[in-house]
């Protein structure tokens, strides 16, 4: 008997953990998303090792990030744009929201763009695929509710796997990968600063703070639970960055070694079958399709959310389409617009998919900004308000994401004058 009482304590703790599990885990995989995955693939066959080093930096600021919007949700009980309207009013609120649905729009068509470019690989046209995807996750959000929602998305995140099982299979210098995490380097070109800012902007994109704080009050998460919520969304950042981290290894000790370049994931995934066997390459693709049917799903569903909570209106996957008609309007209109243009006759959008996540980096310092106002104000927090400390650390990163998006213009203005003018601007 007291045997069973001294544990049941602890398996109260976990069924309260499993109950409260969700949101974070699910908010950080689905970051690693079709633009993600090209920026970690394009990073590790372009440049190597030389950004691990970065990744337990990033790992870091993506927890701190995803906490503090954990905790806004948890102590408040509403959505971030609800915040942000209540506290800075509807015209600030209007220009947020407004550059936040452009940015969201551009990733949403990524994600169509990898669910076009994994499925061709499989022999499948874009014709077909990106229909059939963008119909199963209209009726996945619009027909089920949100535990079914919720138990698709974890499934889906546990998919990642893939990624790290492709990067053993390419059987890297593992010496060499240890002593590339520890060593580190930032060279002052345009392409490693254009990677090392997307790098950040497709690991911490403004996106997952709506996302996440909408998710936690649309599944009821109490102040009582915030502890369980913590350990959710530790769990996810650590597991995203990781799987982040196998995607560089497994195409630097392939792709990067061979002397190849790539533009895409997809390049990505045709390179590995004949440096790394058919094995790696099925499984980076399936990875791929993944990730962007996946958050084909995510991305509208955030949109919708933030549209909806900016304005006063429902919002909510619990509720119908005669309820909430404008939330699930904006998740349609998302889902038929993203998919419609990969549709068109247009060429590659590489290049599109890398801008998205490279815009992310640029709206981030924004939103954190936004976000440490409404974190420090006692009257809306109470006891969650931030700490001295995390504050420091929290203003150092967003300092920091300012520098690196300065930076990033600059190395761009002068490179595009040398290629209007090579003569007077040397490289």
């Amino acid at each position: 008997m007291r045997l069973w009482m001294r544990w049941k304590p602890i398996r109260v703790r976990l069924m309260l953990l499993l109950a409260v599990v969700g949101p974070g885990i699910i908010t950080a995989n689905v970051d690693n998303d079709a633009g993600g995955i090209t920026t970690y693939s394009v990073a590790g066959a372009s440049f190597g090792n030389t950004l691990l080093w970065m990744l337990p930096l990033v790992a870091v600021a993506l927890i701190i990030v995803q906490e503090m919007s954990a905790r806004l949700g948890v102590a408040t009980g509403k959505g971030l744009a609800d915040l942000i309207r209540e506290s800075m009013g509807v015209r600030a609120t209007a220009v947020i929201i407004g550059i936040v649905v452009v940015a969201n729009l551009a990733n949403t068509v990524s994600e169509f763009a990898g669910v076009a470019a994994s499925m061709e690989i499989f022999g499948v046209s874009k014709y077909i695929a990106v229909p059939l995807a963008g119909i199963a996750v209209w009726l996945l959000i619009v027909k089920a509710n949100y535990k079914v929602v919720e138990r698709v998305f974890l499934i889906a995140s546990a998919i990642y796997l893939a990624y790290i099982a492709s990067g053993f299979m390419a059987q890297p210098d593992w010496g060499t990968v240890a002593k590339d995490f520890v060593t580190p380097r930032f060279p002052l070109q345009l392409g490693y600063v254009t990677i090392f800012v997307t790098a950040i902007g497709t690991t911490i994109a403004p996106w997952m703070q709506f996302y996440q704080q909408a998710s936690i009050v649309d599944k009821g998460i109490k102040p009582s639970d915030y502890a369980y919520e913590r350990i959710d969304v530790v769990v996810g950042s650590v597991f995203a960055v990781v799987v982040a981290g196998f995607i560089i290894i497994a195409c630097s000790s392939t792709i990067h070694a061979a002397g190849k370049e790539i533009q895409s994931a997809k390049d990505a995934a045709l390179a590995l079958e004949p440096l790394a066997g058919k094995y790696a390459s099925v499984l980076f693709a399936l990875g791929l399709l993944n990730a962007s049917v996946f958050s084909a799903a995510i991305l509208p569903l955030s949109t919708a959310y933030v549209v909806c909570e900016a304005f006063g209106w429902e919002s909510g996957v619990d509720r119908s389409f005669s309820q909430a008609p404008i939330f699930f309007g904006t998740y349609t209109a998302l889902i038929v617009l993203g998919a419609g243009i990969i549709l068109l006759p247009i060429p590659s959008l590489v290049q599109a998919m890398m801008a998205s996540q490279t815009l992310n980096g640029v709206v981030l310092p924004i939103i954190l900004i936004v976000m440490l106002r409404l974190i420090n104000d006692r009257r809306l927090m109470g006891d969650f308000v931030n700490g001295r400390i995390l504050n420091i650390i929290s203003w150092f990163v967003v300092i920091v994401l300012i520098v690196l998006t300065i930076l990033l213009i600059v190395l761009g203005g002068l490179e595009a004058l040398r290629n209007w003018s090579p003569g007077v601007f040397p490289a």
